[in-house]
């Protein structure tokens, strides 16, 4: 099983980043702003679905949302994947720092430079988008 370890450190408090992590259904208007373009929760709030900038689509059950670690953690269903779970956590450097780490693990392993590029850019549109909100506070 492929895994892959990102970590970004984002010039944000770490409530304001662990906020817009939690909201799971705003992540193409509060987290990954141009990374994913929609973002729609199921009605029972258990899944949403994803539409990314490169235009593919996932459905992502939610696992987790960890008020107490300040994790997310996510399992895609179905497409080109057998297996992937994700989390990404937020982690305080100080009161004006955050680190987010975001671990993913998936089948086949074939498919890790692919999803390896996705995290780096997501990681990538989470630092722009969570510095550029918050100095428009």
């Amino acid at each position: 099983m492929a895994s892959i370890q990102k970590e970004v450190v984002i010039e944000v408090a770490p409530e304001q980043v662990w906020d817009a992590l939690r909201d799971v259904g705003a992540l193409h208007t509060r987290l990954v702003v141009g990374f994913v373009s929609n973002c729609v929760l199921e009605a029972d709030g258990g899944a949403r679905v994803v539409t990314f900038a490169n235009g593919m689509v996932a459905r992502e059950l939610i696992v987790d949302v960890s008020e107490e670690w300040h994790r997310v953690a996510w399992s895609a269903t179905g497409g080109q994947l057998s297996h992937h779970n994700a989390s990404a956590q937020v982690f305080g450097e100080g009161t004006a720092h955050s680190r987010v780490v975001w671990i993913a693990d998936l089948l086949p392993n074939e498919l890790a430079p692919a999803v390896e590029s996705m995290v780096a850019q997501g990681c990538a549109a989470m630092k722009r988008t969570l510095e550029l909100l918050a100095h428009r506070l």
